[in-house]
C-alpha cells in the first residue's frame, strides 16, 4: 500500500461512523505484516504536512505493532518483520526522535526501548557510535534522549549482564561532562537548557544505580562531576517562568533537574556514606566521597530546606529526599557535628511544622475526603511525603541520639499544648495541636519505654488527647482517634481512661466527616487487640459490624479489613450470628473492589489490594466458625460465585486467598456439595495453564476433595475426577522443564489417594508407578527423592503384593529398592538420618516395608526379609525418638507460654533494631483451639517447599504430623508386630530362621520395639475409652 492509501486507512481509523473505523482496524490488521509497513507508518509519523490527529494514530500503531512483534516471546518463532525492514526502522527513528513534537516522542521512545532492549548490542553494534558522534554535534537533545534509554536498560543489571556498561560510560561520559559543563555557564538559561541537563542526570543516575562505573572511580573524574552537580544543588531555581499550580510546577524542567540531583546524591551518600559496609575494593573511594562531599552536601540540603522556613516553595519529594539524606546522617558521628549547629532551626522551624496540618490537607479534605483518605493510607505517597519524612527524622533522631534531643523536643511539644489549651477558641493553634499529637504518635515505641515518659503517658492521654474527640475541627478529631490507638496496648492505671478511649473511638465510626471514620476503625483495631475484657466491646457488637459495613460501601481500603480480621480473630465463635452477614458484606465489597481495580487497571490499586483483604477477612471468618459445620452450608452460595470466577486466570492476583476460602470449605462443610465439586476443575486447568507456582496451594483442597469426598472422587464418571487428576500429575511429573521444587507437591497427592482409596483403585497403582520411577530416576533434589520413595512405600501398604509384582514387571524392583535401602542407610555427622526427617516421612516407610513382611517365602527371599526387616527396626526406632523428642519440646513451649511473654524496656540509644510498625503490637494470641483447624494449618505448613540441601541442617522439612489422613489411626508399631506374628504363626520355621540371622544389636531393637508396641496398645485402648466416655457425655 502507497503513502496516499496507507494515510487514508489511518484517517478512516479515527472516523467518528463504527462501520469506516472497523473496515480502517481490519485493513491495517490485513497489511501490517507486508513488506515495507512499517517503514511506511514511520514516514506518516515523522512527515509534517500530515495531520496531527493521523501521525499520533500511526505512532501508537507503530508503537504496538513494535511492542508485539519486535522481539518474539518464543526465541524459536521466526520474526514477522523483514531484517530489511528492521535496519531501515533503526537508522531513521535516531534522526527523527528530536524533530517530531513530544506527543510523538513519546511514542517512538518507547518504540526505541523494546528496539534497543532486543537489539542492543548485538543486532544493533552501530547504535553507541552514533550516540557518540551526534553528541559532539548538533544533535545533542537526540543523543542525549537515546543514550537515556540505552543507559536504562542497564539500570538494574549486575554482574555479566552489567559489563556493557563500561563501554557505554568510556564512550560517552566525557562527552557528556562537556556539554554539562557548558550547560551550567549559561547565563539566564532556557527551559531547553534544564530538558538536557535533566536527561544527563537520569542518564548518570542509571549508570551508578547499582554499581559504580569503574571510570568514576577516578577522583578527577569523579570531582569533576560532582563539582557540576554541587553548583546544581546551590544555584536557585530560575524564578521567570514558574508555573503557579503547584501540580505543574513541581514538574516544571528546573525543579525536575534540582530533584534528579538530589537523588543522585542520596544514592551516592546511601552507597558510600557509611564505611561499615565497604568492601575493600570501595573503602578508599568512600573515604574519598565523606571527606570531599558527604558534608557540603548537607550544607547544600540545610540550605534548600530553610527555603521552606522563609515561605518559599520547594516541592514535596526534594523536600522528602533531603530529609532522608539527613535521617541518614544522624548516625554517623562526623556529619552529626555538623547538623548539631542547625539542629534546633531545623527540628523546631522546618521539620515540625512540616508535621503539621496544613492549606493543601484542608482543601482536600473539605473537596475530596475519599482522596484525603486514600493518600493518608497510600505506602506510594509516603514515598513523596514531606510529613513522612520529617516523622522519620524525628524518630531517627530520638532513637539514636535521644539523650540530648528526646527531653527536648518533648518540652517543645508541651509547649504547644500548653499554647493550645491556654488560648481562646477562635485563636487556638488547631494545625500545631494536629503536628505535636501527630509527633507523640509517631514516637510512641520510643516513650512507651522511656522513663519518665513511660508513666505519663495515661496523664498526657487523658489531658491532650481525649479533649480532641469532641473538637469542633474535624482534623483534631481523627488524629485523636489515631494517637489513641497508638497506645490502646499501655497499662491504664484507671479502666475508665481505657473505657473512655474506646468509647470515643467508637462514636467515631458515626462522625459526619469521613477521614475521622476511617482513622477511627483504624484505631479501634488496637483497642479490640488491647481489650483484656471483651465484655467491654460485646455489647457494641452488632452496632460496630453496621458502621463498619456502611464505611466498607464508602471506602475501598484494606485497613478496614484488617480492623474486621481482628475483631473476628478475638470473638471466634461468637462471630457465628453474624457470620453469614459478614460473609455476605464482605462478597459485595469483594466485588466492588474488584470492579474498581480492574477500571483503574493496576494490581496496585487501593481497590485491588482491599479485594485481597476482604477474601482474607472472609478466611478468618471461616476459621473462627470452624466448628460449626451448618455456617459452611449457609454461606456456600454466597461464596461460591467468587470462588468460580476468581480461579481462573481472571484471579491470579487473588488466587492464593481464593485458594484457602475453598480449602476451608471443603475441610469443615459438612460434606461437599456438588456445586463445590464443579471447582476442581476450574483448579485442575488452572494448573495445567499458569497456576504451578500456586501448586503446594492447590494441593490442600484437591486433598480435602479426595480424602473428605471420597465415594464421589471414586464414583463419579462424567466428569472422570480419578481420570482429570492422572491426567495433571502425569504431565506435571515428565515435564522435563519443571524443577524437582516445582512438582513436589505431586507425590504428595499420589499418597493421598492410596492412602484414602485402599482397595479401590488397583487400576491405577502401575501407572502411579511408573511415573515415580520415571521421575525418581532423573531427580536430583533429596527432598523430592524421599517423597517418591514414600510413594512407593504407599503403593506396598494400599496392596504390597499388587506393587512388587508391577515393579518386578517393570523390571525396577532391585533399583528402587537398593535406592530407598541407600537412603536409609545415609546418616549425618549429628548420627540423625539424612534422608526421611519427618515423622509422617519414617512411619510411611515403616508402613510400606512392613507390608511386605507378609509377603510369602516364594516372593520374598530370606536375605531380603532380613534386610527388611532390619531396616524397618531401624526407622522404628528414630521414629520412636523424634516422637519423644517432640512430645518434650511442645512441653517446654507449654511451659514457656504460661510463663508468658518476655519484655524488654531497656532504652538503648544506640540499639540496631528497627522500630516495630507504628502502632501494631503482637497479639495477645487467643487463637481458636479447634483439632481440625490445627491439622487444616498443618497441611497447609506441611505442603510448603524446602530446601533441604544444607546437610547439617535439621530444619529442611518441616513436619506435616497434624495433617490428616487414614494412617493416622495406625500405629506403626503395633503394625510392625501384628505382621510379625502372622508371620511367626504362619510359618514359624520361616520366622525361626529370620531370628537367627539377627545380630545382638538388632535382637535388642526387637525386643525393645515388640515392648513398645505392648505399651502402645494399651494407650490406645485406653484412648479410645476417654474418646467413648466424652462422646456419652456430650451426648447426655
Amino acid at each position: 500500500m502507497d503513502l496516499p492509501s496507507l494515510a487514508a486507512v489511518l484517517q478512516a481509523a479515527l472516523s467518528p461512523n463504527q462501520d469506516q473505523r472497523k473496515a480502517a482496524e481490519q485493513s491495517l490488521n490485513q497489511i501490517q505484516f507486508t513488506p515495507q509497513h512499517l517503514v511506511r507508518v514511520l514516514q506518516i509519523i515523522v512527515d509534517n504536512s500530515c495531520d496531527t490527529a493521523v501521525r499520533q494514530f500511526a505512532s501508537i500503531h507503530f508503537k504496538n505493532f513494535i511492542a508485539k512483534n519486535w522481539a518474539p516471546y518464543d526465541t524459536d518463532e521466526p520474526s514477522k518483520i523483514a531484517p530489511s525492514d528492521k535496519d531501515v526502522v533503526r537508522d531513521h527513528i535516531l534522526v527523527f526522535i528530536a524533530q517530531v513534537p513530544p506527543i510523538l516522542r513519546v511514542q517512538l521512545g518507547e518504540c526505541l526501548k523494546t528496539i534497543i532492549h532486543a537489539d542492543y548490542p548485538e543486532q544493533w553494534p552501530r547504535l553507541l557510535e552514533w550516540i557518540k558522534h551526534n553528541l559532539q554535534d548538533q544533535q545533542v537533545y537526540g543523543s542525549l534522549f537515546v543514550l537515556r534509554i540505552l543507559s536504562r536498560k542497564y539500570e538494574f543489571k549486575s554482574d555479566e549482564e552489567r559489563i556493557p556498561v563500561n563501554r557505554i560510560v568510556d564512550e560517552t561520559f566525557q562527552h557528556l561532562l562537556n556539554i554539562f559543563t557548558r550547560l551550567v555557564q549559561i547565563e539566564n538559561p532556557s527551559l531547553e537548557v534544564a530538558e538536557l541537563i535533566k536527561l544527563i542526570c537520569k542518564i548518570f543516575w542509571s549508570s551508578i544505580y547499582l554499581e559504580i562505573p569503574k571510570q568514576l572511580f577516578d577522583p578527577n573524574v569523579f570531582n569533576a562531576w560532582m563539582l557540576l552537580f554541587l553548583n546544581v544543588l546551590e544555584r536557585p531555581v530560575p524564578v521567570e517562568g514558574q508555573p503557579m499550580d503547584p501540580e505543574i510546577r513541581k514538574s516544571w524542567g528546573w525543579w525536575k533537574v534540582k530533584k534528579w540531583t538530589v537523588h543522585i546524591l542520596n544514592r551516592l551518600y546511601t552507597r558510600f556514606g557509611d564505611l561499615k559496609i565497604q568492601n575493600p575494593e570501595t573503602k578508599g573511594f568512600a573515604q574519598l566521597f565523606q571527606k570531599n562531599y558527604a558534608g557540603k552536601i548537607l550544607e547544600c540540603h540545610l540550605n534548600l530546606l530553610n527555603v521552606i522556613r522563609v515561605g518559599g516553595y520547594l516541592p514535596d519529594r526534594v523536600t522528602n529526599l533531603i530529609l532522608q539524606y539527613l535521617s541518614n546522617s544522624i548516625t554517623k558521628n562526623t556529619m552529626y557535628t555538623l547538623l548539631q549547629p542547625r539542629l534546633d532551626v531545623l527540628l523546631f522551624e522546618i521539620v515540625f511544622p512540616l508535621m503539621c496540618f496544613n492549606d493543601n490537607d484542608q482543601k482536600l479534605w473539605d473537596e475530596d475526603p475519599h482522596e484525603y483518605v486514600r493518600k493518608g493510607y497510600d505506602i506510594i505517597e509516603d514515598l513523596y511525603s514531606p510529613r513522612t519524612a520529617s516523622m522519620d527524622f524525628v524518630s531517627e533522631l530520638v532513637r539514636k541520639r535521644g539523650k540530648e534531643n528526646l527531653h527536648k523536643f518533648i518540652q517543645f511539644i508541651v509547649e504547644v499544648f500548653r499554647r493550645y489549651d491556654e488560648s481562646p477558641i477562635e485563636r487556638k493553634p488547631y494545625r500545631q495541636k494536629d503536628g505535636a499529637l501527630l509527633a507523640i504518635g509517631a514516637l510512641c515505641d520510643k516513650l512507651k519505654q522511656t522513663e519518665p515518659y513511660k508513666s505519663e503517658l495515661e496523664r498526657m492521654l487523658v489531658q491532650h488527647v481525649f479533649p480532641e474527640f469532641s473538637s469542633p475541627v474535624g482534623h483534631l478529631r481523627a488524629k485523636a482517634a489515631w494517637v489513641a490507638g497508638q497506645y490502646a496496648h499501655i497499662s491504664f492505671s484507671d479502666q475508665n481512661n481505657f473505657r473512655k478511649a474506646l468509647s470515643s473511638v467508637v462514636s467515631g465510626l458515626r462522625d459526619t466527616e469521613l477521614p475521622v471514620r476511617v482513622d477511627s476503625v483504624f484505631a479501634l483495631r488496637s483497642f479490640v487487640e488491647a481489650c483484656k475484657d471483651l465484655n467491654e466491646i460485646r455489647p457494641i457488637l452488632p452496632l460496630l459490624l453496621d458502621e463498619f459495613f456502611k464505611l466498607m460501601n464508602e471506602v475501598e481500603n484494606e485497613d478496614l479489613v484488617f480492623t474486621l480480621e481482628t475483631i473476628v480473630d478475638k470473638f471466634g465463635e461468637e462471630m457465628a450470628p453474624y457470620a453469614l452477614g459478614l460473609c455476605q458484606n464482605l462478597a459485595a465489597a469483594f466485588w466492588r473492589c474488584m470492579n474498581t481495580a480492574e477500571a483503574e487497571d493496576e494490581a496496585d490499586d487501593p481497590g485491588a489490594l482491599a479485594a485481597v483483604g476482604c477474601l482474607r477477612a472472609i478466611s478468618t471468618i471461616l476459621e473462627s466458625v470452624s466448628r460449626l459445620p451448618h455456617l459452611f452450608v449457609q454461606v456456600e452460595p454466597t461464596l461460591l460465585p467468587i470462588m468460580r470466577r476468581m480461579l481462573t486466570s481472571d484471579g491470579q492476583e487473588v488466587f492464593e486467598e481464593v485458594l484457602e476460602i475453598v480449602s476451608y470449605m471443603t475441610f469443615f462443610a459438612p460434606t461437599i456439595s456438588l456445586e463445590m465439586w464443579t471447582l476442581w476443575p476450574l483448579m485442575i486447568e488452572a494448573l495445567a495453564d499458569w497456576a504451578i507456582d500456586f501448586f503446594p496451594n492447590i494441593l490442600v483442597p484437591l486433598d480435602n476433595y479426595v480424602s473428605r469426598g471420597n465415594a464421589h472422587f471414586l464414583a463419579c464418571k462424567e466428569p472422570n475426577y480419578q481420570q482429570s487428576l492422572w491426567n495433571m500429575l502425569s504431565s506435571i511429573m515428565a515435564d522435563p522443564n519443571l524443577e524437582d521444587s516445582d512438582i513436589e507437591p505431586a507425590p504428595k497427592l499420589i499418597e493421598v489417594v492410596f492412602q484414602n482409596c485402599r482397595g479401590q483403585v488397583d487400576h491405577w497403582v502401575e501407572p502411579y508407578l511408573r511415573i515415580t520411577v520415571e521421575r525418581l530416576r532423573r531427580s536430583e533434589r533429596p527432598y523430592l527423592k524421599c517423597l517418591l520413595v514414600q510413594v512407593i512405600a504407599d503403593a506396598l501398604y494400599y496392596n504390597a503384593p499388587l506393587t512388587l509384582s508391577i515393579l518386578t514387571k517393570l523390571g525396577v524392583a532391585t533399583e528402587v529398592f537398593g535406592l530407598w535401602f541407600q537412603m536409609l542407610q545415609q546418616k549425618k555427622k549429628s548420627g540423625q538420618m539424612t534422608n526421611f526427617k519427618r515423622e509422617h516421612d519414617k512411619k510411611v516407610c515403616c508402613l510400606g516395608l512392613t507390608s511386605l513382611l507378609a509377603l510369602p517365602a516364594d516372593q520374598l527371599p530370606a536375605d531380603a526379609l532380613q534386610r527388611i526387616f532390619t531396616a524397618t527396626l531401624g526407622l522404628l526406632v528414630a521414629y520412636k525418638e523424634q516422637v519423644a523428642e517432640a512430645a518434650k519440646a511442645e512441653e517446654a513451649e507449654a511451659d514457656d507460654d504460661m510463663d508468658g511473654p518476655e519484655t524488654d524496656d531497656d532504652d538503648d540509644e544506640d540499639a540496631d533494631d528497627s522500630d516495630k510498625e507504628m502502632g501494631v503490637d503482637a497479639e495477645d494470641g487467643d487463637e481458636a483451639d479447634s483439632i481440625k483447624l490445627q491439622k487444616l494449618a498443618a497441611q497447609a505448613k506441611a505442603f510448603r517447599p524446602h530446601d533441604e540441601d544444607d546437610d547439617d541442617s535439621d530444619d529442611d522439612y518441616s513436619d506435616d504430623e497434624e495433617l490428616q489422613s487414614p494412617i493416622d489411626e495406625v500405629d506403626p508399631f503395633v503394625f510392625f508386630m501384628d505382621a510379625v506374628q502372622a508371620m511367626q504363626a504362619s510359618d514359624p520355621a520361616r520366622f525361626h530362621s529370620l531370628k537367627q540371622t539377627l545380630d545382638f544389636h538388632h535382637q535388642a531393637l526387637a525386643n525393645g520395639v515388640a515392648q513398645h508396641a505392648d505399651q502402645r496398645r494399651v494407650e490406645i485402648e485406653k484412648e479410645k475409652l476417654e474418646k467413648a466416655s466424652a462422646a456419652a457425655a456430650a451426648t447426655s
